[in-house]
Order: C-alpha cells, then sequence, then structure tokens
C-alpha cells in the first residue's frame, strides 16, 4: 500500500529560529497556516507594497515595530480570525505570529495597532486599493 502522508517539511528559518512542520504531535500550534499565509504574501509583495505606498510619519527615535511588521501582524490575525485589537494582548507573544511577521521577539500592542488604523485615511485606503489591483494584474498576466 502507498503511503502517501509527508513526515513533515521545513520552511524559510528566521535568524537561528529553524521553522519546521511536522505530524508527529508534541508542542504544536494551531495557527500553523500563518507561515502559509507569510510564504503567499511574500511570493505576491502584497504588504510590503502596502507598506511602501503608505506615509509613516511616526518620530523614527520612538519607533519599536516598522510599519510593515505591523501591517503583517494585523492582516495575519485578521486571516486567522482574530478581528479585535484586543487579541493582540496574547497574540503580540505567540511564537506563531512571531515568526510569520519575521520577528522574534514581542510584537506590536494593541494601542500600537489602534494608531496605525486611526492614521489611515481616505489617501491610504487609495493606495491600498491600488496595490491589491496591481497585485491582481500582475498575477494574471503572469499566469497566462
Amino acid at each position: 500500500m502507498t503511503e502517501c502522508t509527508s513526515e513533515g517539511f521545513d520552511f524559510p528559518p528566521l535568524k537561528r529560529r529553524r521553522i519546521e512542520a511536522r505530524f508527529s504531535g508534541g508542542e504544536i500550534t494551531s495557527d500553523g497556516g500563518l507561515l502559509l499565509l507569510r510564504q503567499a504574501d511574500r511570493r505576491l509583495g502584497l504588504l510590503e507594497a502596502v507598506s511602501a505606498k503608505l506615509p509613516d510619519a511616526r518620530d523614527p527615535r520612538y519607533v519599536k515595530h516598522d510599519l510593515l511588521t505591523l501591517l503583517r501582524q494585523r492582516v495575519y490575525a485578521l486571516c486567522q480570525g482574530y478581528e479585535d485589537l484586543n487579541d493582540h494582548d496574547q497574540l503580540r507573544g505567540d511564537p506563531a505570529l512571531q515568526t510569520a511577521t519575521g520577528q522574534d521577539r514581542m510584537l506590536g500592542s494593541a494601542p500600537t495597532l489602534c494608531r496605525l488604523e486611526n492614521r489611515m485615511d481616505r489617501k491610504a485606503a487609495i493606495a491600498i486599493h491600488q496595490v491589491l489591483v496591481e497585485t491582481v494584474h500582475r498575477v494574471l498576466c503572469r499566469a497566462a
């Protein structure tokens, strides 16, 4: 009988953190899909492109989390079903979310993410829309 189940596979590492998917139990996370989401985002360059289009008027002397990391944190959590900012009180220390965002330390707090969302205006919405349209166009043209 053919064995169709893989023993596991490796993801690209994060600094010294080895990232692997294994199906033998042990310490597990129910948010392993974050790593697949990370790979898709990186391949498309979606959040990196959004980050490049959005203004960041924060004083760099006081910035602990760059804009791209905050966007990844918020969007990836939304994709996992964590829609409330107060979820980030716990999520910011979650190793799966940290790894998906490319960090190996605490992520942004709920108030930090709230300030990010409150800074967004109509111009930001238009810029994000433009990135989405350009990304879809690029992907569809590449597939054709």
